[in-house]
């Protein structure tokens, strides 16, 4: 098989004239691996296929791989002992697992793992992943000098869309999907999710990527507003029009003009001001508080909120008809603990945003497993305060203390006052102890309790306690 490795040029597959990928699928399911394999032959991916690490072993020694898919569980060991002996140039990796927990994905950003499928495997899943891994293989910079001679555009939108929207969980990839789609229309937009959770992000996205990125991007908090100035800062007054009104004021439709007009949380609206604006949707035109005059507005609008639309609906705080005008084109963004598996990207993009110099120290598995059993309420708003403040906290690797992140539910804080003037061994001891003790013994769930690794756990017990105590 000819094939250069990511410092060189072609893979096998572009060097033999297709654009398609060579890909070692390493799993003892055959029924699974023959059927997903002849499936992707037939589409012209070049599919191996073997059952153990050993044969696996042999087959990246033979040939370099543009992708390597790697079960979990295999008959000679876990397929992270393979990503962890590849060699550098071995393609992108990516695990085959029945389930993604939180070891496996503390794991998995230790070895720069390129993402997971779940069994059973989804094709579209999967044709999602070989897509990616394409991507990623083309050198960037043909891809820019293709950019830059008008020729791949959407590739260009693409990319810029991926390294403002982090994340590689399915929710995330069909969410840049949706603002693809958008970008290139003047759709109306309608964001839906949790405080948090990036709309804001999205709408300037949107902006970015639109023929109306050269005009402004002007965005309002429909709720943060005064209700006596709501109508003013929305539609704009004439001078005189009310008391304090000295001199004539543009709202944001007229501030947007020739871009985009952001929303948020449109639903705290006053009701009797929504029919204003739906009058403005539909005419594109607006009359300011005080004025008689139309003026035409030119602005792409984007709304969003982080409540239920059809319950403010119902409960008469939305109207309906406004409601089915926002709603052209939804997009919900999804809360970060629904995306879990991309907290190790957004934990990059926080640290590397934050001036951490990773030679500095990163962040510590054991804080990652804290990270990924939080709920997180703030969503990626609060992960982004979390890592700023943990930076300042830390004097080299981020280690769980250092994140400040609130006591779980069913930690007393007398279980707390009993760690104050000990050290940070000691204060270790007593949490293994105590969890131990609540988990009748059981390391494995002890681990999970203390938010570490059951391997760490059991280093942790080598240190602290004599041999007859370890069962």
């Amino acid at each position: 098989m000819s094939h250069t490795d990511s410092f060189g040029l072609a893979t096998a597959a572009e060097a033999s004239g297709r654009s398609l990928l060579s890909v070692l699928w390493v799993d003892d399911d055959a029924d699974l691996t023959a059927d997903l394999a002849d499936l992707l032959r037939g589409e012209q991916y070049e599919v191996e296929c073997v059952p153990t690490l050993a044969e696996a072993r042999a087959a990246l020694a033979r040939s370099a791989f543009d992708l390597v898919i790697v079960d979990l569980v295999l008959p000679d060991g876990s397929g992270f002992a393979l990503i962890r002996d590849a060699a550098p140039h071995t393609g992108e990796f990516v695990i085959l697992t029945a389930h993604c927990d939180v070891d496996s994905a503390v794991e998995a950003m230790r070895h720069r793992v390129f993402d997971y499928l779940t069994k059973p495997v989804a094709l579209s899943g999967l044709r999602t992943i070989l897509e990616r891994v394409r991507a990623s293989r083309r050198p960037r910079a043909a891809a820019a000098r293709a950019v830059s001679a008008g020729g791949t555009p959407h590739e260009d939108a693409e990319r810029r869309l991926a390294q403002r929207m982090i994340g590689s969980s399915g929710c995330m990839r069909a969410v840049r999907r949706l603002l693809l789609r958008a970008a290139s229309s003047e759709i109306t937009v309608f964001l839906t999710g949790e405080s948090g959770s990036g709309k804001e992000v999205a709408a300037r996205c949107l902006h970015e990527l639109s023929a109306r990125a050269a005009g402004p991007f002007v965005a309002v908090n429909c709720g943060a507003l005064a209700p006596a100035l709501v109508a003013s800062e929305l539609f704009g007054h004439e001078r005189g029009s009310f008391t304090g009104a000295h001199r004539a004021h543009a709202g944001v439709f007229e501030r947007a003009r020739g871009g985009t007009l952001f929303l948020d949380e449109v639903t705290e609206m006053p009701v009797e001001l929504q029919a204003h604006l739906l009058r403005v949707i539909e005419t594109g035109r607006v009359i300011k508080v005080g004025g008689t005059r139309e003026v035409p507005v030119d602005t792409r609008l984007i709304a969003a909120t982080n409540r239920d639309p059809l319950e403010c609906v119902e409960r008469g705080e939305l109207r309906r008809d406004l409601y089915y005008r926002l709603q052209v084109f939804p997009v919900e963004m999804p809360p970060l603990r629904e995306r879990i598996a991309d907290l190790p990207e957004l934990v990059a993009h926080l640290l590397a945003r934050a001036g951490r110099n990773p030679k500095d120290g990163g962040l510590s598995d054991e804080a990652l497993s804290v990270l990924c059993q939080h709920r997180w309420p703030g969503n990626v708003r609060e992960l982004a305060n979390v890592i700023e403040r943990a930076c300042l906290l830390s004097e080299g690797e981020i280690l769980p203390e250092h994140l400040l992140i609130p006591l779980p539910r069913g930690v007393s804080r007398a279980a707390v006052a009993e760690l104050e003037g000990l050290t940070l061994r000691q204060a270790e001891d007593v949490l293994i102890r105590n969890a131990l003790a609540r988990c009748g013994n059981n390391k494995t769930r002890a681990a999970a309790m203390l938010g570490i690794s059951v391997k760490t756990l059991y280093n942790k017990l080598n240190r602290t306690e004599p041999t007859d105590a370890r069962g």
